[in-house]
């Protein structure tokens, strides 16, 4: 998957796509009654969205990235998304890209993407965790496989600095520039913003948030095991795990 390395702002999509990928679809169109999802990051075409988790049924796909190859609908860095409306998205997904920012782009990534929510829209997540990253090293385990992957096995080192075999292809954008554990990603959405923010460990290695941009109704909230009082403060925001 390519993620948006850097924070330079890039070409914006050609004019009149705007209002095509955003705008209102016809009534006997294909994507009527379907909810927005911005793909941030989006890699290739060919890598697909976890299944189940937003229905073609149910949802338009707009993929967004900084590298033109992968022939995103937008080209844009997850920093700057000014390509993208404001509050026109109804979902965020970001599989493993905020790890290759620098530390202090975290946080405006994170308010791009509340930008371009709709209120009550949700932001996706997944990031390595490095608690356990810490300990494999600690036991000495940093060059050796933790567990296999579609693209081969994965160390504690490819977890703290990026998958080294891309790297040496001369993938440098695959570079990780910071990490996150379970409390610092939780605590970075809640300060740009969101309101709640749930974070738990759907696998050893890595950390899965689903945030919302406020106010969310309390269907939604109810829906994923909140209620409108249960939002969480700023010192526990990363405490809830996803329903």
């Amino acid at each position: 998957m390519t993620n948006a390395p850097t924070a330079d702002p890039v070409a914006a999509p050609p004019s009149g796509s705007a209002d095509r990928l955003f705008g209102a679809p016809p009534e006997d169109g294909p994507a009527c009654g379907r909810k927005l999802l911005l793909n941030i990051g989006c890699g290739a075409e060919d890598i697909t969205l976890p299944p189940g988790l937003f229905p073609a049924e149910e949802w338009r796909e707009v993929r967004l990235d900084i590298d033109p190859s992968v022939q995103p609908d937008i080209l844009a860095s997850i920093t700057d998304m000014a390509p993208v409306p404001d509050a026109s998205i109804d979902a965020v997904w970001s599989s493993h890209n905020f790890e290759h920012l620098f530390q202090h782009e975290v946080a405006q990534a994170a308010r791009e993407c509340l930008r371009v929510l709709k209120p009550g829209g949700r932001l996706l997540i997944s990031v390595p965790d490095l608690k356990p990253v810490a300990e494999a090293i600690l036991a000495g385990r940093l060059d050796l496989p933790l567990y296999e992957s579609p693209a081969g096995p994965i160390s504690a080192h490819d977890m703290l600095y990026g998958y080294g075999a891309a790297i040496a292809a001369g993938h440098h954008y695959m570079a990780h520039r910071t990490g996150f554990t379970q409390e610092s990603l939780g605590r970075v959405l809640f300060e740009a913003g969101f309101d709640p923010v749930m974070v738990n460990r759907p696998s050893p290695y890595d950390l899965a948030a689903l945030a919302f941009r406020p106010p969310v109704p309390a269907e939604i909230l109810a829906l994923h095991g909140l209620l409108p009082t249960d939002q969480p403060s700023a010192s526990d925001t990363a405490s809830k795990a996803i329903p």
